[in-house]
């Protein structure tokens, strides 16, 4: 089954709502990069946030980076976003914390620190924006981020769901804001629905669909557009090797006279690239 990303508004176009089902992308996540639960629910968070995020603009050339810096054991988190297609990295993905109540303690895992948001049009300089970590536990920190950054009022859900066997069942997002001149009456509306809905995690394992979810929000929405989405990575044996051009000739021909492959691996992959002296050699 494909992961969906859908775009509705609702209540006479004066909010817009981003809902994304991600769960065999945060599974495709999983399998590359053996996460325990905390630190598999903090990166699939962010790859989820940096989906949904990479369609707002309607620019299919964009290339969006997402990066948490915090100082609790989970380390950075990397995420790289191209309308739709995802992928990311987290610096230790040995990480399983707990909360008192049994819940994955993300905000403890990621601890205090920034979200720093690029945006890359192509253009000479990157929008670049940061924000210091609110709760660590990404969805309070996107919404600071939009509030803080882009002066948007925003409402924001992800969730991932894990099994007894620490597997994901379910993982998923939604972004909602409010667009100029919004009416105080909807604004209420709004605020009193989305303290019933339960979790966006929970609502995926039950079953419910992007549009089911939507119409829990509001059930005058209307849906805009719809979209696969995936993780991804563009890794490529050439472009590695032209990478290690940054150490110097000094340093190349050094490897060469050890004259022992040299293994590079993807962050976002794991996949392994190995280079003999011999190709070591053309970046001289």
């Amino acid at each position: 089954m494909k992961d969906i990303l859908t775009i509705a508004t609702c209540m006479n176009d004066y909010i817009r709502i981003y809902t994304v089902n991600s769960t065999n992308t945060i599974k495709k996540m999983q399998e590359i990069h053996k996460t325990y639960p905390t630190s598999g629910a903090a990166l699939g968070r962010v790859l989820t946030l940096g989906l949904m995020m990479s369609v707002m603009e309607k620019k299919t050339d964009e290339r969006l980076t997402i990066k948490i810096e915090g100082d609790g054991p989970i380390g950075n988190i990397v995420c790289e976003a191209k309308y739709g297609a995802v992928r990311g990295f987290v610096h230790n993905p040995g990480v399983y914390l707990k909360r008192n109540d049994g819940k994955l303690a993300v905000g403890l895992g990621v601890g205090s620190g920034f979200m720093t948001v690029i945006k890359d049009y192509g253009l000479k300089e990157p929008y670049t924006s940061t924000i210091p970590l609110v709760t660590g536990e990404i969805a309070e920190d996107a919404c600071y981020y939009f509030l803080q950054s882009e002066q948007t009022n925003t409402a924001v859900a992800l969730g991932v769901l894990y099994n007894k066997e620490a597997n994901i069942e379910s993982a998923g997002g939604y972004i909602i804001q409010l667009m100029p001149g919004c009416p105080d009456e909807y604004i209420t509306k709004l605020e009193e629905t989305l303290k019933t809905i339960s979790p966006i995690s929970t609502l995926l394992s039950e079953g419910k669909s992007n549009l089911d979810i939507i119409k829990l929000i509001s059930d005058d929405a209307k849906v805009l557009e719809e979209m696969e989405v995936s993780y991804f990575c563009e890794c490529e044996r050439s472009k590695f090797l032209n990478n290690l051009k940054v150490l110097g000739k000094d340093e190349i021909n050094k490897m060469i006279l050890e004259n022992k492959d040299i293994e590079i691996t993807c962050n976002f992959c794991n996949k392994v690239y190995t280079y003999k002296p011999e190709e070591l050699k053309t970046l001289l």
